[in-house]
């Protein structure tokens, strides 16, 4: 009787039954990511309701991406131990307190533990969780799977920022705060308990052994591998963190004011979408490993567009260009993943790459606030963070220099 409750649970990979949870899955994740990016939309609003320099406006976002971060985790190991359901839940309602409470914060310190403890930690469950639990429900459609759990992110991206911005300027941020923390509430909690099932996520399906051969493994341990991917993820979002945090600021700060950077902003998480179903094709077709080098080098070269361009159109067209071009690099950190090590510890493990990518966010969101206090400039930001995506490169291109397949480990 147990084989064949198994047998049956292994036929759901990939099933139309596996795609519907994908896009339950996709709605949550695009609902719950409005924690990251209103944040960053009310950032000229709040740093004048608080009266303080943009460095310290900057800390909240730093502190929301810390609790998103270490939430990751703990909520990996939840989802590990007790199904995805269950951190789902945990997670909409300290989104839900986290908003209304920062509403009320009188101080800039209060907003910004609030935003880190409650919402930062409550996002956190509709990121990393949903894509190793996605991950679960797949095997030859694996990569664009994980791909489109992951757009949810930059979906919300490009969806909030304007309806974000359009509240804020007419109610205020505090108004706009309760009004999201009730919003999260009703939509959030009945998409959760559509993800209640009584069947086991298929995990143990095995890849075709086309696919073995395509991805292989890294020749070297395993905890290096995973050390050597915190670092890179951890690298690439200290990059990436400079455009995504700061540019409705930077249009505030270019006389375009700060309607224009949100639209670039949405535009820029838009293409991200793209990119990153993108990028999911390309990994089922190259493997994780070539899919992170490939992102990580035009990332780096859509850092290098900003520089010489910061004309209205032209940035436009490279806020455009730097998502398609970065969107696939955090999903392939969960393929590479899933390619190396056992099913079992895939919430956790991606749960810890995303947090060093959200630390990367938070860190590199701060620092070019400091960059910019200390030099008037964001130039000097821009090239602090094409710095670190060289450091991601580099990894990504000795990750897979020691890559090998079955056939090349066993000759």
């Amino acid at each position: 009787m147990t084989t064949m409750k198994a047998e049956g649970d292994a036929a759901l990979a990939d099933s139309a039954y596996a795609w519907l949870r994908l896009w339950l899955a996709v709605a949550i994740s695009t609902i719950g990511a409005i924690g990251m990016w209103c944040v960053v939309v009310a950032l000229p609003a709040i740093q004048a309701d608080f009266g303080v320099a943009r460095a310290d406006a900057s800390l909240p976002y730093t502190l929301t991406m810390v609790g998103f971060g270490f939430g990751g985790i703990a909520m990996g190991r939840l989802a590990d131990r007790h199904g995805v359901f269950l951190p789902l839940v945990l997670g909409t309602v300290l989104l839900s307190i986290g908003f209304a409470l920062a509403s009320l914060a009188p101080t800039l310190p209060v907003f910004a533990v609030v935003q880190g403890l409650l919402i930062g930690a409550g996002s956190s469950a509709s990121f990393s969780p949903l894509i190793a639990h996605v991950s679960l429900w797949f095997a030859r459609r694996r990569g664009i799977a994980v791909a489109i759990v992951a757009s949810g992110n930059y979906l919300a991206g490009a969806i909030w920022p304007p309806v974000v911005q359009h509240f804020v300027a007419a109610h205020g941020w505090r108004s706009t705060y309760l009004w999201i923390a009730g919003f999260c509430l009703v939509t959030m909690l009945p998409l959760a308990w559509s993800l209640r099932t009584r069947h086991a996520p298929p995990a143990a399906v095995p890849p075709a052994a086309s696919d073995r051969a395509r991805t292989g493994s890294v020749d070297l341990p395993q905890r290096t591998v995973m050390a050597m991917l915190l670092v890179a993820g951890f690298a690439c979002c200290v990059a990436m963190a400079m455009p995504q945090v700061h540019i409705v600021a930077y249009c505030a700060d270019l006389g375009y004011g700060p309607a224009r950077g949100a639209q670039m902003l949405s535009l820029m998480l838009a293409c991200g979408v793209v990119s990153r179903i993108g990028f999911g094709w390309i990994s089922d077709r190259i493997g994780g490993l070539r899919t992170l080098m490939l992102g990580s080098g035009l990332q780096g070269l859509a850092l290098l567009l900003f520089l010489p361009f910061d004309g209205l159109v032209s940035l436009y067209l490279v806020s455009a260009l730097f998502g398609l071009f970065q969107g696939g690099i955090v999903p392939s950190y969960a393929i590479i993943i899933r390619e190396v090590f056992p099913a079992s510890e895939a919430g956790a493990r991606v749960g810890a790459v995303i947090m060093v990518t959200l630390f990367g966010m938070a860190l590199g969101g701060w620092m070019s606030g400091v960059i910019f206090d200390f030099t008037g400039s964001y130039h000097a930001a821009f090239i602090h963070g094409i710095a670190w995506n060289a450091v991601n490169l580099a990894i990504a291109y000795r990750l897979l220099r020691g890559r090998r397949t079955p056939a090349a480990a066993t000759a």
